[in-house]
């Protein structure tokens, strides 16, 4: 099995969905689509957007999860409610809660709306010391650093400096393609 490294899976930024870091909500939506219809046709599509300092490092990462959670509604009594799971109650009772609460709230098109005008630095995650590898790992290194930290992405770095974002998906392909390559090898030892 061929043991990669991590500058042959990587995406490198300049391929990759950024926003600067004054961008709003909607911006980074629709640069995330943009890069999205660029990469389609050769690969599996991008997750997040990348938000970009003043002088064009990363600075933290925006998923299409952290999109998601800035739709939903802020405030403290939603919040109390998302709580009740530490109580024992079950996911569904605080699911039907969450409803039953969300019935009297705003219409989403003006959750949507006041969302889309906020800045990205609201909703960016920084990344955490776990999430960065080197160029220069092995494909051994950068898997357990995405299975330990459940991560579904990496960023790439040579020397201080972040060149890339190694995503889940392309290292499940080369594991897979590896695996299948080293299989049929094996299959095709055995019946000679």
């Amino acid at each position: 099995m061929k043991n990669y490294k991590v500058k042959e899976l990587m995406v490198p930024i300049a391929e990759y969905a950024t926003v600067p870091e004054t961008a709003t909500l909607f911006e980074a939506v629709l640069a995330l689509e943009k890069a999205q219809e660029q990469f389609q046709a050769t690969r599996y599509s991008h997750r997040a957007v990348l938000v970009l300092d003043k002088n064009k490092k990363v600075v933290g990462k925006l998923s299409q999860m952290d999109f998601l959670s800035a739709l939903e509604p802020q405030d403290t009594n939603l919040e109390q409610i998302r709580m009740f799971k530490q109580f024992g109650f079950t996911r569904k009772a605080v699911v039907l809660q969450q409803e039953e609460y969300l019935k009297n709230s705003p219409p989403i098109l003006d959750v949507y709306s006041k969302a889309a005008k906020n800045r990205v630095t609201q909703y960016m995650r920084r990344p955490t010391e776990g999430e960065y590898v080197n160029e220069n790992a092995s494909l051994d290194v950068a898997l357990h650093q995405l299975t330990a930290g459940s991560n579904l992405s990496l960023l790439v770095t040579r020397d201080k400096d972040i060149i890339g974002i190694l995503r889940l998906a392309d290292v499940f392909a080369a594991v897979y393609h590896s695996m299948k390559e080293s299989e049929l090898k094996l299959a095709d030892g055995e019946t000679e």
